[in-house]
Parts: C-alpha cells; structure tokens; sequence
C-alpha cells in the first residue's frame, strides 16, 4: 500500500481520570514543589496537570494515580482564580480586572513584556511549567467582551 494513504498514528495523550482534559506533562521538580510531602507518593517522578478550572485533581499519572487541589502547597491557576496567573512575577487576573475595569491594557502588556523576558522562570514557578503568555491573553480576551 502507498504511504501516502496511510494516517500516522496520533501521539498519546494522557487525559485526567476525572474530567478527560489533556494532561500537561511536568516532571519531578514540579511535583516536589506543588504537591505536600504526604501526597507527594502518590505519583512517580512524572505526570501530568490538569488543566481544567473546574476539576478537583491537579495532577495525575499514568496509572490514573491522582493528587487533588487540597493536596497543594497552596492554591494554582486556574485551580484557584486567586492564584496568579503568573507565578514567576505574581501577577493575578485582579490585575487584568482592572486594566478592562478603565478601559486599558497597561498592566496586562507590561506582563506579557514581563513574560517574554529572560528573568522568566516558568518552568521552576508555573503548576504546569508553562509561560503564562497564553493564559493571559486567553483571560484578557474573554472577560473584554463582559465589560
């Protein structure tokens, strides 16, 4: 058979035990920061985030193995919309409230130009070990049309 009819197999996704959303992989040095020692074992050196805003698990593995909001050093966007969206420099989405609030995007651009530095340190400071330049655009761009 010619190649050219023959469909890749798609890559595997993991997906969370409890809402199906595309797990983000992240590896140990996330886990050991973002998840209390006593529920730190109950993951292996690596798994996923969950993504979802409104589903309890925040990471998971493989195995359907799973660590639940509660079980967090503290709280992690979107998990908790009180969290900063960006965690290398603290910037939360009350911020972005205020900047469609007046009408602007002062303080949302300052933060992208801020996330786009070289002081960004996503991978050590993000739940998922991802820029948050995504996130706040995405908030930004839903919320403008609320105001």
């Amino acid at each position: 058979m010619n190649k050219a009819f023959v469909r890749d197999p798609d890559p595997t996704v993991d997906r969370c035990p409890q809402c199906g959303a595309a797990g983000q992989p992240v590896g140990a040095v996330l886990l050991d920061e973002f998840v209390r020692p006593e529920a730190r074992n109950q993951l292996g050196e690596e798994a996923n985030f969950c993504p979802s805003a409104t589903c309890p698990v925040a990471y998971f593995d493989a195995f359907d193995r799973k660590v639940e909001t509660g079980q967090l050093t503290r709280g992690v966007y979107p998990k908790d919309p009180d969290a900063p969206i960006c965690a290398c420099f603290s910037f939360t989405c009350a911020e972005i409230d205020k900047d469609l609030a007046e009408g602007v995007a002062t303080r949302t651009r300052a933060q992208l130009e801020r996330a786009r530095s070289s002081s960004v340190r996503c991978s050590q400071a993000a739940a998922n070990g991802a820029s948050c330049v995504a996130a706040v655009q995405s908030y930004f761009m839903q919320h403008r049309g609320g105001r």
